[in-house]
This record gives structure tokens, C-alpha cells and sequence, in this order.
């Protein structure tokens, strides 16, 4: 009996903080029969449950988390929080100083801290797979921009976000930031402040002008060189210090998703499909082709 009751107070965590400006500390965590005394934070608690729900007191007022809600839960009010199902539950929390979000909204985040926005939930989960990993900073600071934004249009009774305004001069004076350090790469703050540009807008003109994200451009140019590197013959631990990816793993997640093998792979695939033998476009085989067929434009 004891064992069995063991088995369902489960308790596994996993804490971190990033090296990304605003973001105080990750948190996920699945609990079973665990309750939070009433405490307080001092920082923003930006939190999401993927399975099962929360039930917490906050000001003196109960709360839950259904399906798909995102909650935000102010600094320096005291709240608890508990299961609202025998099962438990299992949660992803950021925490967040201001940012994004400043004192005078704590007010309205008390009033209304469970939001039921889609698009907001989206975002919020995009924030926490580019902080899974080292490597993708500039990734979750752009998606954060957008997050923190989102989450003042509902703080201040504005419906959804902003339309985006049209900024093509600024969006082509950051894609030629990134251009100049695709290695070594920039952080969103300091684009924004090279480019005298609020955070939010220089994310929304540059995706309004080229159809693509500020870190998906950047990421696009790294695996770009990156396979060129690759068919020279360079090893793949070799290319990502070269390419600016923090390192080997992260090289073959992005480079996976761009272009559907590996680097390794990639590189063991490098020359001409017709060295084996096998016939040419114009039925020639290995033998008769030119020294020209003897390359490939990879897309």
C-alpha cells in the first residue's frame, strides 16, 4: 500500500535559466498529490498545463487551468495551487521579470489571469522548445517579443495583437545586420537598439517583408554554409563551431529540419549521383560523362 501510494506521489522537476534577456527561470514539472502553500513570486508566472488542471486561490478568488488555458499570474500576489484531477498534473512555467510586463498591469493580470487564446497557448509552447536546448536564444527572445506583446493587448482589453505595420527600410536593414553576423549572431535587444526599433516591430516588419521569422533567415543562412562546408569534405563537429551553432547536436536538429538528413548523412551523400555508374541524363554512364556533370546544385 505504501509502495502504491509512493507510486502516485510523483514529484519530477527540471529548472533552468536561460541566457535570455526577461526570462527569469524554466520550470516543468509533474506532480500528483502535491499542493502549493499560499506564497508569492517576484517575477511574472507565466504557466501552461499540458495535462490535467490546476485549481489555485489568487487575491482571495479560485482559478483553474482548463484545456488549453494560458495563465499569468502577477509578481508579489500571494496564490497556491493544487490538482484538479486524481491523476495530477503536468506543467510548463516560465517565469519573467519586466520585460515585457510591467507593475502597472499586475491589477489586470489579478482580474483576469486565465486567458483562453490559442494563438497565445501556440507561442507559449514555441517559447519553450527553442529554450529546450542551448543554441536557440535568438529564437525564443524574438518569440518571447511576440508573447509579452500578446499578453499586453489582453492586459489592457485590446482584442489580439496589433496589426502588424509595414516597415520594408527597417526590415532590410536588419536582414543586413544578420547577413554580416551570420556566425556570431545578435540578440534581439541589441538588433533593436542598433536599429532604434522597438523589439516587437522589428520582428513583425522583418517577417511582413521576407515571409520568414528574424531567427528562422538567420538559422537558414548558418545551415546554408553550413552544407557547403560539408561537401568540402569538413567533418560535422568541425562546421557547426564554424557555422555559429553551439554545437554538433545543434547543427543536426536545424540542419534535419532544413534538409531532411543529418549532417553526417549529408556529407556521406556529397558528389555526383551518377559516380556509381549509374546512367546520366543524357544515358551516358560513369565513363563518358564530362568533367562538368560531375557536380550538383543541392537546393
Amino acid at each position: 500500500m505504501a509502495a502504491a501510494r509512493a507510486d502516485r506521489a510523483e514529484r519530477t522537476v527540471s529548472a533552468w535559466r536561460p541566457r535570455v534577456p526577461g526570462v527569469v527561470e524554466v520550470f516543468h514539472a509533474r506532480f500528483t498529490e502535491y499542493a502549493y502553500p499560499m506564497h508569492v513570486h517576484d517575477a511574472w508566472t507565466l504557466l501552461v498545463v499540458d495535462a490535467g488542471a490546476v485549481r489555485y486561490d489568487l487575491d482571495r478568488h479560485e482559478h483553474g487551468t482548463p484545456h488549453g488555458t494560458v495563465s499569468l499570474l502577477p509578481p508579489h500576489v500571494a496564490h497556491n495551487g493544487a490538482s484538479a484531477t486524481p491523476d495530477g498534473f503536468r506543467k510548463r512555467v516560465l517565469y519573467l521579470d519586466g520585460t515585457h510586463l510591467g507593475d502597472e498591469l499586475i491589477g489586470a493580470a489579478v482580474d483576469r489571469p486565465d486567458l483562453r487564446d490559442p494563438l497565445l497557448r501556440q507561442r507559449v509552447g514555441q517559447v519553450h522548445a527553442a529554450l529546450s536546448g542551448p543554441g536557440d536564444e535568438f529564437e525564443a527572445e524574438s518569440r518571447l517579443t511576440l508573447v509579452g506583446e500578446r499578453l499586453r493587448a489582453h492586459l489592457r482589453s485590446r482584442a489580439g495583437a496589433p496589426e502588424p505595420r509595414r516597415d520594408p527600410v527597417l526590415a532590410r536593414r536588419l536582414r543586413e545586420l544578420l547577413d554580416e553576423r551570420v556566425v556570431e549572431g545578435v540578440g534581439l535587444a541589441e538588433a533593436a537598439g542598433l536599429l532604434s526599433a522597438h523589439p516587437a516591430h522589428l520582428v513583425r516588419a522583418f517577417s511582413g517583408a521576407y515571409g520568414i521569422a528574424p531567427h528562422q533567415y538567420l538559422m537558414s543562412r548558418r545551415v546554408g554554409r553550413a552544407r557547403r562546408m560539408l561537401l568540402e569534405g569538413r567533418s560535422p563537429g568541425e562546421v557547426a563551431v564554424a557555422t555559429g551553432f553551439y554545437d554538433q547536436a545543434h547543427l543536426t536538429r536545424h540542419f534535419r529540419k532544413l534538409v531532411g538528413v543529418p549532417p553526417g548523412r549529408y556529407r556521406a551523400g556529397a558528389g555526383s549521383p551518377w559516380e556509381s555508374g549509374a546512367p546520366a541524363p543524357d544515358g551516358r554512364t560513369d565513363g563518358g560523362r564530362t568533367a562538368a556533370s560531375r557536380h550538383f546544385t543541392s537546393t
